[in-house]
């Protein structure tokens, strides 16, 4: 299978520009003013001990992998599951554009607001066995959650986890230019969907084209066929019934089989994406149990990931879970001794969602009645089909920790706004591009430019416009860039080659890029 390992390859490939780069710049780094350190070149030994580091930083996501793989596992031994989505793809099969759009719009408008572009790949999984049983293939599923969750990041509106960094090194709030940040939001929302409609359209066009073209080839078999029959019929007279009842039959045998050999390959056509979709189940099954846990879960996952106090100033929910952890029964805080250092909604992280799917993985295997071996058989199960994703993030993340370990990137950055001076919108852009795809996570990528070009730009509106530019430029570069650990982890688990995803993508990057500058030109002119 060519698609196989493909994006581990594409991740490793990667690494090895970023080691490269150690060897040809010089490392950097800004402290009030700029500081050039010389080359700090990246050693064999740092080949091993790097994963190692990134292990310890951010392995608690590779493991939230792994568990998500778990919790579809056992979701995969409960009838009710297939039943839920059969029953959800048959209702929107119907009207699957728009379903696939509001999919779409919901996970922007959620990733905008709460900054769950992690936390959302719990129902990825969900989201992609849906769109492919409502007769899409793999690139929509994925245009679908990565396309959307990148859009809410570049939109991003209250979700003070992706841009902290922006409000704090540039002295922001978090609702400056929130107007611009909806417009950005929606319109991106828009290209998305334009293209992606686009897309099922001419995939639709092609097959019903083949369709055509085959029934065309099947008309022409079957003339030819009868006109050698009546060509027979020519050499013995007293024949002509019997050949012409032959003929009749051959030909009916050859249209039956034609059918039946058709028949065959439209099963195999709706089996080729078995292994992301449970196996049919026969009998009634209860759902309801299934849609009220999975909805409890989405619910607390979406209050306990808004940034209440720093988005709001709410602290409702802080005041809440320290009452209820201080309160005390004969002097004893037994509600905080049970629960121990729970986090407050406003303050979780992937560590207390994968606790909540562990409850609930527990909660749906009793009223189930999956035996406890069985699930444990099927969460193993799931988690290793989740292991090559796991191990794209440990990867993704090692190489974060290479361009940390060996700042030369602040070189590139100080080479391009050299060109011009103060803020400029395209080299801006490019900076920001890089930094993107230079570190895998927004707070690391806004922290390696962004503290250099605050001083060299003085005013506050401008200062404005740079939070804007480097938030939506790092939303839509993760889009195509092979440190995004959604793209890869997304792309990984559907077996889509990174090079047929760029081959589809690249228009709506471009589209994007181009009405982001334009927006970026307007408020440099305003």
């Amino acid at each position: 299978m060519k698609t196989k390992h493909n994006t581990v390859k594409v991740v490793l490939v990667t690494l090895a520009v970023f080691v490269l780069l150690t060897w040809i710049l010089p490392a950097a780094y800004f402290q009030n003013s700029y500081v050039e350190q010389g080359r700090v070149q990246m050693g064999i030994a740092d080949l091993f001990s790097y994963p190692t580091t990134a292990l310890s930083y951010f392995g608690y996501i590779a493991l939230y992998i792994l568990v998500v793989g778990g919790f579809y596992g056992i979701l995969s031994k409960i009838g009710a599951y297939r039943t839920l989505l059969d029953k959800l793809s048959s209702a929107f099969k119907k009207h699957g554009k728009v379903a696939v759009s509001i999919i779409m719009v919901l996970l922007a408008v959620i990733t905008s607001i709460c900054g769950l572009q992690l936390g959302l790949i719990m129902f990825f999984p969900f989201l992609i066995s849906l769109v492919l049983l409502m007769g899409y293939d793999k690139i929509v599923a994925a245009l679908t959650v990565v396309g959307s969750t990148m859009i809410g990041v570049a939109g991003t509106t209250f979700a003070y986890s992706n841009t902290s960094i922006i409000i704090s090194v540039l002295s922001l709030k978090i609702t400056s230019n929130m107007l611009v940040k909806v417009i950005i939001l929606v319109l991106g929302l828009a290209l998305l969907i334009f293209n992606t409609v686009r897309y099922i359209s001419k995939i639709e066009k092609e097959e019903k084209a083949a369709a055509k073209k085959k029934l065309a080839e099947e008309k022409k078999a079957k003339k030819e066929e009868e006109k050698k029959a009546t060509k027979s019929t020519t050499k013995k007279a007293t024949k002509n019934t019997k050949t012409t009842k032959t003929t009749a039959k051959k030909s009916t045998k050859t249209t039956v089989a034609a059918e039946k050999k058709e028949e065959v390959k439209v099963v195999k056509a709706a089996g080729k994406y078995d292994e992301f979709i449970p196996k049919a189940v026969r009998g009634k099954h209860n759902v309801w149990p299934l849609v009220v846990i999975l909805s409890l879960v989405f619910i607390v996952m979406i209050l306990a990931f808004i940034s209440w106090s720093n988005a709001f100033s709410n602290t409702a929910f802080e005041s809440a879970t320290k009452s209820v952890t201080e309160f005390k029964i004969f002097g004893f805080a037994l509600f905080g001794k049970l629960l121990g250092n729970i986090n407050a909604f406003g303050s979780w992280t992937l560590a207390d969602l994968m606790g909540l799917m562990i409850v609930a993985a527990g909660l749906l295997m009793i009223i189930y009645k999956v035996k406890f071996s069985e699930g444990l058989e099927a969460f193993a199960a799931g988690a290793k089909k989740a292991l090559e994703p796991a191990v794209l993030v440990i990867l993704i993340y090692t190489g974060l920790v290479i361009v940390t370990y060996h700042p030369f990137q602040l070189v590139i950055y100080k080479f391009l706004f050299g060109f011009t001076k103060g803020f400029n919108v395209i080299t801006s852009t490019i900076a920001a591009m890089l930094s993107s795809v230079f570190n895998a996570e927004p707070l690391y990528a806004f922290q390696s430019v962004l503290p250099y070009l605050a001083s060299l730009v003085s005013k506050k509106s401008t200062l404005a416009i740079v939070g804007v530019v480097y938030q939506s430029i790092y939303g839509i570069t993760m889009l195509i860039a092979p440190t995004s650990v959604v793209l890869m982890t997304v792309l990984s688990y559907l077996g889509v080659s990174y090079k047929e995803w760029l081959k589809n993508i690249w228009k709506l990057f471009l589209e994007l890029l181009a009405v982001l500058i334009i927006i970026f030109l307007i408020l440099v002119l305003i």
